[in-house]
């Protein structure tokens, strides 16, 4: 006989434990304002192109990518050599997109790298040269060109038995220093009488500890915030000719941050994670009852009947029992849910049992924090 026996146990349990250790008891923690804010307009764009690789060992497009053979067509068009596309049968090149990040302030001349991506049926890129390519913005200017090697760190190998172990993501590579900017971004700082800082976070509490901070730095009222995300820096007469100077001094000044108390739960594997100082409204009443699942195996024979023609099979008679240990129903006294654990933990609850008790307190109102459910 083969049993099977699924309990909900300690394992588990106690691989929650080690990520309830975050749980702590954090009042105050002393951050840069720079940590929790982005300054508006100092932020990167996104940059976007169409292109062709070309040098490729017959791993490029098929003849059945039309798009490729037509901007083939026309890219040796643009050389003065006219041929009809349905005339390319090359496999040595392939049609990718090119994606790029553009820096704040970046200037005519710096160099980014870029992402390049095979569009079609192309087996690998690797290797390969890019044809210089334009990098368009959202408001569909350009402002950079992209040229050269494509590196897609690898490739892949071939066994003896002609399988193939793939290394590399062979379709996408990346270009070092690939794009060259031709054209400033449209932002002057220097014109600016103002700034904006947008919380990472928005919360009523960190933006007025930030407008303290300053304030209180500068001994004038320079900032005030807006609403719970946004905060208004105005420059000082005496620091025009600086501004930078300014900036850098105003990210790097301390300020106090409260966590909001979160419990972060992960209900495919039973993994919870709190943080923050989470409180319960005392006293609670729980009670919870834990299933004892139990599959027995037992090898049986199967006779035929004499002159049947039939043959002796063995087989399995599988049984399957349900029982449901009952429920004890304790207190909890304590106003903080690090005991809550402790006590569950004392009772042998499992990590997806304890999920469905904190939203159940969560949804009876006794439990101050914010769920997120991934």
């Amino acid at each position: 006989m083969q049993i099977e026996c699924i309990k909900r146990g300690s394992l588990l349990l106690r691989i929650f434990l080690l990520l309830a250790i975050f749980f702590l008891d954090l009042i105050a923690v002393e951050v840069k304002i720079g940590d929790e804010v982005n300054v508006l307009g100092v932020r990167e764009n996104y940059l976007t192109g169409y292109g062709i690789v070309v040098g490729l060992q017959g791993s490029g497009d098929g003849t059945t990518t039309k798009f490729t053979l037509l901007s083939i067509a026309n890219m040796l068009k643009k050389m003065g050599i006219h041929i009809n596309p349905k005339d390319v049968k090359t496999k040595n090149a392939a049609a990718v997109i090119v994606t790029a990040k553009l820096p704040p302030f970046a200037k005519s001349g710096m160099v980014v790298d870029v992402t390049v991506s095979s569009m079609g049926d192309a087996k690998d890129i690797g290797n390969g040269v890019l044809i210089r390519t334009p990098l368009f913005g959202p408001d569909k200017k350009i402002y950079a060109f992209a040229q050269g090697p494509v590196s897609t760190g690898g490739g892949y190998t071939e066994s003896n038995r002609g399988g193939k172990v793939s290394k590399n993501f062979t379709t996408t590579g990346i270009i070092p220093n690939g794009a060259i900017i031709e054209r400033d971004l449209p932002y002057s700082f220097d014109a600016q009488k103002f700034v904006t800082l947008t919380l990472k976070h928005p919360s009523f509490e960190l933006a007025k500890n930030i407008v303290d901070t300053i304030n209180n730095h500068f001994k004038d009222t320079l900032a005030y915030a807006e609403d719970a995300s946004s905060i208004k820096v105005f420059f000082p007469a005496t620091t025009m000719p600086d501004k930078v100077k300014f900036i850098s001094s105003i990210l790097n000044l301390p300020v106090k941050t409260v966590n909001e108390p979160k419990i972060v739960i992960y209900e495919r594997t039973g993994t919870v994670v709190m943080s923050g100082d989470i409180k319960i409204d005392t006293p609670v009443y729980i009670s919870h009852g834990n299933i004892y699942v139990t599959v027995q195996k037992k090898p049986q024979v199967s006779q035929p009947n004499p002159l049947s023609g039939g043959k002796t099979v063995k087989t399995q008679k599988v049984t399957t029992t349900v029982e449901e240990e009952n429920g004890r129903i304790f207190p909890i006294n304590s106003p903080s849910l690090r005991d809550l654990v402790k006590a569950l933990n004392d009772l042998g609850v499992s990590p997806r049992d304890l999920i469905a008790i904190i939203e159940a307190i969560k949804k009876a109102g006794k439990l101050h924090a914010k769920i997120i459910i991934m």
